[in-house]
């Protein structure tokens, strides 16, 4: 057997249909690989963090079956152990944001092989004041667009809900004043978003910025200015490379390892998906924090 111990978190208040069939798919695969094999639903908010923390220290590898929310919860359960047990993730949810980064296969049984036949590989986590961030942080557009998205076009669109709302927060949104500290350079204007990227996809459309790695050690600061909403548009729904051409002057980037985003009043902001905290915020990058499994493939 690979692993000897293994916790299996699966979302408890998907629909009863959707899990017997994920679980009758990837629980044989997995089981072949693992003596142990513990498998809890979660039952309420934060329950996966809970679970992670309390058997994360006597397992050799955590399963995630579920989208960003699970995982998020997951890391945090995780990040904080003197010695954290490894990571597999089954995308589930609506946009599985991470997973593909990691280029892990988005239908979960070819996933379930992926993990047990991959490799493990180290992951920089983004602390965020007391709690982590695995995918991204950031405030202003993409947390307004977090919290206008629609509940019953998230059931009836998914992935495409996050454009919607993008689009229809951008009518409304204002700049704001900010003052960014990146390891000790320091910088001040207005901007309608600010964005901490470690992982290449958000809403499920990879990031049109060649600079990201999740595995470097750096986190990077994109920040786009209040005249850019034709920008923002395009970069919502286009395929676009931003690199050398007519948007690269519109967006100010930088990269660090110990990040301060001050602004004027308390905003929202958005770590992984969702609306967990506010700005301001200190975003230190912990180096190879975490362990992942993913298919064998060379990264960057």
């Amino acid at each position: 057997m690979r692993f000897e111990r293994a916790l299996f978190i699966y979302n408890g208040n998907a629909g009863k249909k959707d899990i017997k069939q994920a679980l009758g798919l990837t629980v044989p695969i997995l089981s072949s690989s693992i003596s142990n094999l513990m498998i809890v639903p979660t039952q309420r908010i934060n329950h996966a963090k809970e679970l992670c923390q309390l058997h994360g220290p006597d397992v050799d590898l955590v399963i995630i079956l579920g989208g960003d929310g699970t995982v998020h919860e997951c890391i945090n359960g995780l990040a904080n152990l003197d010695n954290p047990p490894m990571i597999g993730i089954l995308p589930a949810g609506t946009c599985n944001d991470f997973s593909r980064s990691l280029m892990i296969n988005q239908d979960i049984e070819i996933a379930a092989e992926q993990l047990i036949n991959g490799e493990s590989i180290p992951v920089d986590v983004l602390k965020v004041d007391e709690q982590y961030c695995l995918n991204f942080w950031g405030t202003g557009l993409i947390a307004e667009t977090s919290n206008n998205i629609r509940e019953t076009e998230k059931q009836h669109f998914g992935k495409i809900s996050y454009m919607l709302s993008a689009i229809r927060t951008m009518k409304n949104i204002d700049p704001f004043k900010y003052a960014l500290d990146v390891d000790g350079e320091r910088m001040e204007g207005e901007a309608l978003l600010i964005i901490v990227l470690n992982g290449n996809y958000i809403g499920t459309k990879m990031m049109p910025f060649k600079a990201i790695r999740f595995n470097d050690g750096l986190a990077d600061v994109f920040i786009i200015k209040h005249t850019n909403l034709t920008l923002l548009k395009e970069l919502i729904t286009m395929d676009i490379t931003i690199e050398d051409n007519e948007w690269s002057q519109e967006i100010n980037h930088y990269s660090g390892k110990s990040i301060s985003i001050c602004t004027e009043e308390a905003m929202d902001a958005d770590m992984d998906g969702e609306v967990y905290t506010k700005a301001p915020s200190h975003i230190t990058v912990l180096k190879h924090h975490l362990h992942i499994l993913t298919p064998i493939l060379k990264f960057a």
